[in-house]
């Protein structure tokens, strides 16, 4: 259903799937003109295709890797000046394991996806923004970037740099017609879980998971707004708050804890319940 009388093209990058695929279809909802962009062409295009065949909005799928260098000079150039009003920097991805263990290159992937594809995107895309003094940013970052992250701690240190990023960019832009803000959801049930090895521990199992679709509407609601920071979910607001009461030590035992695995007959959560559920 288009509600905007004069909907803000966005741009959303990690649209394929998870949240990145549920911030779209919100911002299809409300009738904005979209670009897609992730690294399957084939799964992005049939995004693609049911969002604007379900919303009647204009969808453009670019196909790119984020990771590599020339990818987001790439998707800007693809655009051939096309104005973007939003840019969702969406994308990213994590991997469990103790620090020492995980390959490097995996750690440098994270960073990559994480945080230089941010930079690059935020230097291509928010300039015009300036010039026009009109524009909105949202940058998804998690409630690992407010603490220590044992077991996880490339990924969460590269949270910390997208929300100290974005509350930085946020004061710097006061006053210019363009807002940023930080989307920091905490588990939440999508393909992150499998794809970073953690469908076992206590965050996917016993966390209060929440479903994609909420933490997407909660982002959307939050931009619009001009939202710095949206920590969706009454136990992720408590989890970060909690962290200006107790020690640095205690809150990055609690967080090791998370990442411990459930004993499989204990683990009774399933990928895609809460999913389904909305």
């Amino acid at each position: 259903m288009n509600e905007s009388t004069n909907p803000q093209t966005t741009l959303i990058t990690g649209s394929s799937s998870g949240i990145g695929l549920h911030l779209a279809t919100e911002f299809a909802k409300h009738g904005h003109p979209l670009v897609l962009v992730a690294p399957d062409r084939n799964e992005l295009e049939t995004v693609a295709m049911d969002l604007g065949s379900t919303y009647s909005v204009d969808v453009t799928a670019i196909a790119a890797d984020l990771r590599e260098e020339a990818a987001a000079q790439s998707v800007f150039d693809q655009l051939g000046g096309r104005q973007i009003e939003i840019l969702v920097n969406n994308a990213g991805h994590g991997k469990k394991g103790n620090a020492w263990e995980i390959p490097l290159e995996d750690d440098i992937s994270m960073v990559a996806l994480n945080i230089v594809a941010i930079l690059r995107l935020t230097k291509l895309f928010l300039p015009p923004m300036v010039t026009r003094r009109s524009g909105r940013i949202l940058n998804t970052a998690s409630v690992a970037g407010f603490e220590p992250g044992p077991g996880y701690a490339v990924y969460s240190s590269t949270k910390a740099f997208v929300l100290s990023y974005s509350e930085g960019l946020a004061t710097e832009l006061k006053d210019s017609g363009v807002t940023v803000t930080a989307l920091c959801p905490g588990p939440t049930d999508t393909d992150f879980f499998p794809k970073a090895g953690m469908l076992e521990t206590r965050a996917f199992q016993q966390a209060g998971l929440m479903a994609p679709q909420d933490v997407a509407e909660a982002g959307y609601k939050a931009l619009m707004a001009g939202d710095r920071v949206i920590v969706p979910g009454f136990s992720n607001k408590a989890m970060v708050f909690l962290r200006r009461l107790i020690p640095e030590s205690l809150q990055a035992k609690l967080n090791e804890l998370l990442t411990d695995d459930v004993p499989p007959d204990q683990q009774k959560r399933d990928r895609g319940v809460r999913e389904a559920k909305e």
